[in-house]
C-alpha cells in the first residue's frame, strides 16, 4: 500500500495516518477514504446497480470502484461519467434509453461504447442526452415526440450526434422535451410542446432544435416534466410551460408558452427539477435553498404539505452545496459533507433505513460527512461519498 504523509487532507476533514507505529511495524500505512458509489430505494429493473432487484432503504455500495465523477438519474435509468471520461448506464433499458444498442434492463453499470470523451450525462424521461468534451451533443432512446432532435420520430438505442455543431454548452432532458444552450448564450428547445414547454409562444411539436427568442444571455437550463426553467447571465430566473401545481413559481397556476420572469431578483445561481417532478429546488448565490410547487408528500421540506406558488426559503441556513429531486422526494448535501432527504419514502428512497411513507422536513442520511454528489431518480437515489 502506498505511503501517505500525515496529515492527509481530504474533503470533509483532515485525515491522519492511523496507528502509525503499528502500521509501520506491519509494513503498511493507512489509506485515506476513497469516493465510492452508493444507491438506495426502489429497484424494480436494477436501478440501484448492485446486481439484483432488491429494494434497500439505506445506502448500499455499488461495486468497489472509486473513479465515479458525475451522476444523472432519470425516470427509469441512471447515467454516470467516470474520471476517465467513460460513460456508463444501468436500470430500465426500454426504448434503448441506456444507449447500449438494445432494450435490455441491466442491474449493474455497463459502459456505453468505448469512448472516453464524455463530459455531461443527462437522463430524462425515457430518453437520454450527453455532451462530449469536444462540444458535440448526443441523444438516444424514445423519440415519439421528436425529443431526440433529429428531425424524425425514430427511436434509437445508441448515442447519435445531433447535427455537426461543436458549441453546445449545457443540456437538460425533461419528460419529453429538451432544453439546451450554446456557448454564444443562445437557448434552444425541441420535442413535446403540449403545454408550451418549449417557450416558443405556441404548442407545436418540433423534432429539431428551435431557438427560443433571439437573446444571447441564457446561462443555465432545467427541463422538468412539462415545464422549463432558465437562468440568465444577469442572475434572473425565468420559467414557462405547465403550471397546474404552481411549479413555475410566479404566484399563480396559469400555463405559459413563453418565458416569464420569476420575481425581480438577480441572485439565482442554479435550479433543479426532473423529468417526473412537479416541484422545484433552487439556489441563490448566497447559498440559500428555495422551493416551490407541488408538496403533497412534503417534498418541499417545509414541515407541511402545502403547495407554494412562489419561492419559499427552506430553513435559514446557507449551507447547501448540492441538491437533487425525484418524483416526490428531495435530497441535499450541506457544506459539512452531510446528506439530507425529505418527501416521499414508500420505497425507502430517502435512505433513512425505514419505509415510513413520507417526511416533510429534512432528515440526515446516516452519519457520513464525505458526500459530494447526489442524484434522485423516480423512486431511488444514487450518490458519491468517501469511505
Amino acid at each position: 500500500m502506498p505511503y501517505f504523509p500525515a496529515p492527509y487532507t481530504q474533503y470533509g476533514g483532515v485525515w491522519n495516518l492511523t496507528s502509525q507505529s503499528q502500521a509501520q511495524g506491519a509494513g503498511t500505512w493507512a489509506v485515506p477514504p476513497q469516493p465510492h458509489l452508493f444507491a438506495w430505494g426502489g429497484n424494480p429493473q436494477g436501478q440501484l446497480g448492485i446486481g439484483n432487484l432488491t429494494y434497500y432503504s439505506s445506502p448500499k455500495q455499488v461495486g468497489s470502484l472509486t473513479n465515479w465523477l458525475l451522476l444523472s438519474s432519470g425516470q427509469y435509468q441512471n447515467l454516470a461519467v467516470k474520471t476517465d471520461g467513460s460513460l456508463w448506464g444501468w436500470g430500465n433499458g426500454f426504448y434503448g434509453v441506456l444507449g447500449l444498442g438494445n432494450q435490455n434492463n441491466y442491474s449493474s453499470p455497463k459502459q456505453v461504447g468505448s469512448l472516453t470523451n464524455w463530459s455531461t450525462p443527462i437522463a430524462g424521461g425515457q430518453f437520454s442526452a450527453a455532451i462530449k468534451t469536444d462540444g458535440t451533443l448526443w441523444l438516444w432512446g424514445l423519440n415519439n415526440d421528436g425529443e431526440l432532435g433529429f428531425g424524425n420520430t425514430t427511436n434509437t438505442s445508441s448515442p447519435q450526434q445531433l447535427g455537426s455543431l461543436t458549441n453546445w454548452l449545457s443540456v437538460s432532458a425533461g419528460g419529453y422535451h429538451v432544453l439546451a444552450t450554446q456557448t454564444n448564450g443562445t437557448l434552444w428547445a425541441w420535442g413535446n410542446n403540449f403545454i408550451g414547454q418549449l417557450g416558443l409562444g405556441n404548442r407545436t411539436f418540433y423534432s429539431s432544435p428551435k431557438q427560443v427568442g433571439s437573446l444571447t444571455t441564457w446561462s443555465k437550463v432545467t427541463a422538468g416534466f412539462q415545464q422549463s426553467y432558465a437562468i440568465k447571465t444577469d442572475g434572473t430566473l425565468w420559467a414557462w410551460g405547465k403550471n397546474n401545481s404552481a411549479e413555475l413559481g410566479n404566484g399563480n397556476t396559469t400555463n405559459y408558452s413563453s418565458p416569464i420572469q420569476i420575481g425581480s431578483l438577480t441572485n439565482w445561481s442554479s435550479i433543479v427539477s426532473t423529468s417526473s417532478s412537479h416541484f422545484v429546488l433552487a439556489f441563490k448565490t448566497n447559498g440559500t435553498l428555495w422551493v416551490w410547487g407541488q408538496n403533497n408528500k412534503g417534498q418541499l421540506g417545509l414541515g407541511n404539505t402545502i403547495t407554494y406558488s412562489s419561492p419559499v426559503q427552506l430553513g435559514t441556513a446557507n449551507l447547501w452545496t448540492n441538491v437533487s429531486n425525484g418524483n416526490a422526494s428531495s435530497y441535499g448535501i450541506q457544506s459539512n459533507g452531510t446528506l439530507w432527504s425529505w418527501g416521499l419514502n414508500n420505497s425507502g428512497q430517502l435512505g433513512l433505513n425505514t419505509t415510513t411513507y413520507s417526511f416533510s422536513s429534512p432528515q440526515q442520511i446516516g452519519s457520513l460527512t464525505t458526500w459530494s454528489n447526489i442524484s434522485g431518480g423516480n423512486n431511488w437515489a444514487i450518490g458519491i461519498a468517501k469511505t
